[in-house]
């Protein structure tokens, strides 16, 4: 019966496609037919109607896609047509996808305008181009495999295993954009972690010092020959318990000295919520000798007029001076004395240093940003910190 079924339907076979030699056109199932020209060569095509119309695709030489093959080749494109797709459009768009590498730039474009930190916008592709791109930068988006990905990271996954997270999620980032484009149906850096070994997460703790020891280590700085603006500036860090970004970047069209507050837009913040910072007595104190550093926006300039000091700066002095401590350890320190010498609610605390609550429903209820509680704990903070300074030599005494 099968026999006489490939008889009737006069179906092509891997040795008629060999032997054959007279130019024409002889046709297999499927729409699929060998076309012979007059010169010998001999090319795979296919009809098939698409949309309404017949159109004709071609599959290929038949010196390199064998008959099975281009069977193959035509079920799929029969199926798709079917299915109310043009397999040519598809295909098409299959030749035109980018490789990684490619798309790292495309994806880099796409997104560098709307990062805030430059350094990690620089971070993102060069942490792809360094660690991925040797292992799968060559490779069409589509052909991705979550095996290339697996290779990619293990050698850094427990080396480095917080740039080992970056990185998939990066990579990440880079597969949500191929299936937006319609590169690919699936992320492969998805379904990797599993089969990953179980990377140490521990979270590198900042440097800090007792909070007992901040007015000392205030007193050592004030005593040095720093810049003022540096030493200004580092006095109102720790008075404020805030990130060394939103000191050295803050601007008097900020600060309210009447109603001792320093208002820092939502722009600047690290969790893009306004954050509102009551001054305590010397927090305003520090405002007022800063006055008379200069003209300017900026609270407390840089070396270069109208330019913001370097992170760099602030932390080089306090080590210098023989403080083994970050910058942002000082948050940390005044966290801690907040929990061990007062009683100050937990929510206050962390709405002193602009903490973002994790849950959400009680966030959703949470509306207050107890101004007045905090500023009684800046005060005591201040108070604190003057009580434990002994010797400290008032930074007004050493600016000119």
């Amino acid at each position: 019966m099968g026999r006489k079924l490939q008889t009737e339907r006069k179906l092509l076979t891997a040795a008629k496609v060999k032997q054959t030699k007279e130019p024409g056109k002889y046709y297999d199932e499927n729409g699929l037919y060998l076309r012979i020209k007059a010169s010998g060569a001999k090319t795979w095509a296919q009809k098939i109607v698409i949309g309404g119309r017949q159109r004709e695709l071609g599959l290929g030489s038949a010196t390199l896609v064998t008959l099975s093959e281009a069977r193959e080749m035509a079920r799929i494109n029969r199926k798709v047509a079917r299915e109310g797709r043009d397999p040519i459009a598809e295909r098409k768009r299959g030749t035109d996808v980018p490789t990684f590498a490619e798309a790292i730039d495309r994806v880099y474009s796409l997104h560098e305008p709307s990062w805030r930190n430059k350094k990690h916008a620089a971070q993102f592709r060069s942490t792809l181009n360094n660690y991925c791109a040797p292992f799968f930068g060559h490779k069409k988006l589509g052909e991705v495999t979550s095996q290339d990905v697996m290779n990619a990271l293990m050698p850094i996954w427990l080396s480095k295993s917080e740039t080992a997270r970056r990185v998939k999620q990066r990579v990440g980032v880079v597969m949500k954009w191929a299936i937006a484009q319609g590169y690919r149906q699936d992320d492969p850096s998805n379904s990797i972690e599993q089969a990953l070994p179980k990377a140490n997460r521990h979270v590198q703790q900042r440097k800090s010092i007792h909070y007992d020891m901040v007015a000392e280590c205030l007193t050592v700085i004030q005593k040095s020959n720093a810049n003022a603006a540096t030493k200004l500036a580092l006095e109102f860090l720790i008075l404020t318990a805030s990130r060394s970004g939103e000191v050295r970047m803050a601007s008097w069209s900020e600060i309210d000295l009447d109603l001792c507050l320093w208002i820092i837009p939502a722009e600047r913040m690290k969790g893009k919520v306004e954050h509102v910072v009551p001054l305590s007595d010397r927090a305003k104190d520090v405002l007022m000798i800063a006055r008379e550093l200069g003209e300017g926006d900026l609270v407390f300039p840089g070396a270069k007029a109208g330019r913001p000091m370097s992170d760099m700066t602030m932390s080089k002095l306090v080590k210098s001076l023989g403080y083994d401590a970050d910058i942002h350890g000082f948050r940390t320190s005044f966290r801690v004395w907040v929990q061990e010498r007062t009683n100050t609610a937990f929510e206050v605390a962390e709405k002193a240093l602009a903490h973002k609550t994790k849950n959400k429903v009680v966030a959703a209820y949470a509306r207050s940003d107890l101004t007045e509680k905090r500023r009684q704990l800046m005060q005591r903070w201040a108070d604190h910190l003057a009580k434990t300074g002994n010797n400290v030599v008032k930074i007004s005494e050493v600016v000119r």
